[in-house]
């Protein structure tokens, strides 16, 4: 076992060359690191799969022979998920769960662990020490390519979630990469194109969730981006690596590249990124280069290869060889999420659950329903070890109560259209419900590709209007990486969002089609109306290498609320088959201060006839803050399993940063609102409860003037007027009533202090002089630079 002390991490260090150095930061071909077998230094193996363990046979067991390493790797992101057989031949089967789109929907960190425990258990099956996730980028815009990886727009959601499934890998022995660091947001030209965010937005939304879930699992490695942040590159960024993440966050695992995203391995090393991975002759050359150049110090160099031996030991002290996984067992896991996840979007006149014993004709129609699309393509693709297929499953429930038949009709062009259609409507005409399996064209998302609208595949919206229109009971089943434009949706009974959802996905929808589970997903992401309506659209996807995050801190929610936009569902939403009351919410502080702590109490019934899970969702609303922010913004939720009748109350603790912004102006979190407006939710456009709380602000960091600075600028200052009566009595031999009156004669202007003061007093008065008083009182009080 390798298993060093800190001491003798030092010592192997000493005892390497500066080949060796470079070696152990290289990597090793496309999924290990580096052995230095003279001083007893083993490899690890990393794979893909923050939704499952993509192991590659081929790239891994084949041995490390780098001539094909780059086709191999281009070969991996470029793969499609759609099911089809051939794209898994060389990737050993392993439990594809749901993706992050719909495990987000589940706003359950028991059922994540659960998720991250199974990873791990087949991880150690088949050798692999470190796998590459969780994704955590926001969701700040549908189209993006990779949204399917990532579980939410909002913060917390992302870092509750992901914190969970670090811990269920990381005390099963398997290490985690939180990816990508940060605003991996796009996938159009995604290593050239820089993501311009203002700090505020990136403090309070980008960074946010990876703060959030490095506070709480401590995962072994981070992964940088593969794009620009603010005209630098994200691998080789000092501010976001070191000033940020280690030097205030106290981050002391290791940082890793993405694939191929390092540019300049010098500037990668220096700004805090450690390993570069994969293995890249070029730049290892560069490297060797560079430090022979003295371009990088030797404490900097012999610090990234500590923590690389740290997580070599790490992960080979937590190696269980001889671990056989159960995937019978993970199969059911994964089926249970699905069922957890799945969101009941619209359910008229109680079209769903249907009711087996007295249902008749049910018509299923669309490809997915035997070939579900369960997953997105690119470098997470899972081969699953087996996928329950909808109408199977659907199929298994009948019996004398009802009979089920399927029609097949693909999400590609055909060739006569509304033939196709009308035989489907045909068929439907002695159909006592129906429900339609829809999706977008699969070519046209997953990594390298961002979609490039929200609609559904074409054929697919003409068949869901053309069948609303035969009078039957009509349900819609969506396989999506994120939201879509429902143009049909007024005129259908029930849709059900699946998004991706994994291999077990076919189970799980059959469940809740016919209540032997009662939804409880909840969206996490807003599903705009339409593509306008999407946050920073006008602005996406950037021009000349350049991505503005137009819409700021106003990512999801937080815009269409502050907009007073109408999404088609908003975020947080999703029904059940029964119902739940709000029936109290309780306070434990009467003010906010700045060290204030609270503990909130919200008490919830199911008022319904059938047992059912409620997710009580807790926002934040500031009343008169001190800058523009949200209308709401979510800090904790609770997921609660609730029996008809059955009250619980659920106890949620917020912290002093809960209440803050960022101000960039001082780089601080600041409290600065009238008062607080706790709301108890059921989505953040149902809020079931408040309670309003007031809040004691901190004292506002004077503003710094100078001599010229506008004349409201100064008076703004609490002790600038005095400052400046004193001062004129003593130069110009006045009382203290003649220099408030000619201070008075100056407030209004919007010239500069100064060149208004001397219309009145010409050059008996220096500017020198009133920039001495001015420097006094900005030293005495300290100050926000003016800008």
């Amino acid at each position: 076992m390798f298993n060093p002390s800190d001491d003798e991490i030092r010592s192997l260090v000493g005892q390497m060359t500066v080949a060796e150095k470079v070696d152990l930061l290289s990597g090793r071909g496309l999924w290990k690191t580096a052995a230095i077998e003279r001083l007893g230094i083993p490899s690890i193996v990393m794979t893909d799969g923050a939704y499952g363990v993509r192991y590659s046979t081929t790239q891994i067991d084949a041995g490390d022979n780098d001539e094909d390493s780059l086709q191999a790797f281009l070969d991996v992101v470029g793969r499609q998920g759609n099911g089809s057989g051939g794209m898994f031949g060389t990737t050993r089967p392993a439990t594809c769960f749901p993706n992050g789109n719909l495990l987000g929907c589940s706003w359950d960190v028991d059922l994540a662990y659960r998720m991250g425990a199974a990873l791990a258990a087949e991880c150690q099956d088949f050798g692999v020490h470190l796998l590459l996730g969780p994704g955590i980028n926001i969701r700040r815009t549908p189209l993006a390519g990779r949204a399917y990886e990532y579980y939410s727009e909002d913060p917390v959601i992302s870092g509750d979630i992901a914190a969970a499934v670090i811990s269920g890998l990381q005390d099963n022995g398997v290490g985690s990469s939180l990816k990508h660091f940060a605003c991996n947001n796009s996938e159009i030209e995604r290593t050239t194109t820089s993501s311009d965010v203002d700090e505020r937005a990136l403090r309070e939304i980008y960074l946010a969730g990876f703060e959030r879930a490095i506070e709480k699992s401590t995962p072994w490695t981070v992964m940088s981006a593969y794009n620009p942040l603010n005209g630098i590159q994200a691998a080789e960024h000092p501010w976001l690596l070191t000033s940020v993440l280690r030097e205030e966050w106290g981050y002391d695992g290791l940082v890793m590249s993405d694939w191929h995203a390092i540019k300049d391995r010098g500037a990668a090393l220096n700004a805090g990124t450690e390993l570069d991975m994969p293995e890249s002759r070029p730049r290892k050359t560069r490297l060797f280069a560079a430090i022979e150049a003295g371009d990088i110090k030797p404490d900097v160099i012999d610090a990234a290869c500590a923590r690389v031996l740290s997580l070599v030991a790490q992960c080979k002290t937590h190696e269980r060889c001889g671990v056989t996984a159960d995937l019978e067992a993970h199969h059911a896991l994964a089926r249970d999420i699905a069922a957890e996840s799945i969101v009941l979007l619209r359910n008229e006149g109680a079209a769903l659950p249907l009711d087996p014993a007295r249902l008749g004709n049910l018509l299923i129609v669309g490809d997915g329903a035997l070939t579900p699309v369960i997953q997105g393509s690119g470098s997470a693709t899972t081969n699953p070890y087996r996928v329950d297929s909808p109408f199977t499953q659907i199929s298994a429930r009948a019996g004398q109560g009802f009979k089920a038949r399927h029609l097949p009709f693909s999400s590609s062009a055909h060739e006569d259209l509304s033939a196709s259609i009308g035989a489907i409507v045909d068929a439907a005409s002695d159909a006592d419900a129906i429900v339609v399996f829809a999706e977008n064209e699969p070519s046209l998302n997953g990594e390298g590709n961002d979609r490039h609208s929200l609609k559904l595949a074409p054929s697919h919206d003409a068949l869901i209007a053309a069948l609303s229109a035969t009078g039957r009971k009509l349900i819609v089943v969506l396989s999506m990486p994120d939201t879509v434009e429902m143009p049909w949706i007024e005129d259908v009974d029930a849709v059900l969002a699946g998004f991706y959802a994994g291999q077990g996905g076919g189970e799980g929808l059959a469940r809740i089609l016919f209540g032997e589970q009662n939804p409880c997903g909840k969206l996490s992401a807003s599903m705009p109306v339409r593509m306008q309506d999407i946050p920073g659209w006008h602005t996406y996807p950037g021009e000349r290498g350049r991505h503005l995050y137009s819409e700021g801190i106003f990512v999801g929610y937080r815009f269409y609320d502050m907009k007073a936009i109408a999404p088609a569902f908003p975020f947080g939403h999703g029904l059940s088959y029964t119902s739940f009351v709000y029936e109290m919410i309780e306070i434990d502080q009467d003010e906010i201060a700045a060290d204030t702590a609270c503990t909130v109490r919200v008490t919830v019934r199911n008022s319904g006839a059938v047992a059912g899970k409620e997710v009580v969702q807790l926002y934040v609303r500031p009343h008169a803050p001190g800058l523009r922010r949200p209308v709401r913004e979510l800090k904790a939720f609770s997921k609660l399993d609730l029996q008809p009748g059955e009250a619980k109350t659920v106890c949620f603790s917020l912290t002093s940063r809960d209440f803050r912004y960022f101000d960039t102006a001082r780089s601080a979190w600041v409290l600065d609102a009238e008062a607080f407006e706790i709301e108890a939710a059921a989505s953040s456009r149902d809020i079931r409860l408040s309670k309003i709380v007031p809040c004691r602000p901190q004292a506002a960091a004077m503003p710094v003037i100078l001599a010229n600075s506008p004349t409201a600028i100064v008076f703004s200052h609490p002790k600038a007027e005095a400052a400046l009566v004193d001062f004129m009595v003593a130069a110009l031999s006045i009382s203290e009533i003649e220099a408030a009156a000619l201070l008075g004669k100056t407030k209004g202007s919007f010239l500069g202090f100064y060149d208004t003061l001397s219309w009145y007093v010409g050059d008996s008065v220096k500017e020198s002089d009133i920039a001495r008083v001015f420097a006094r009182l900005n030293d005495d009080d300290g100050g926000i630079p003016p800008g």
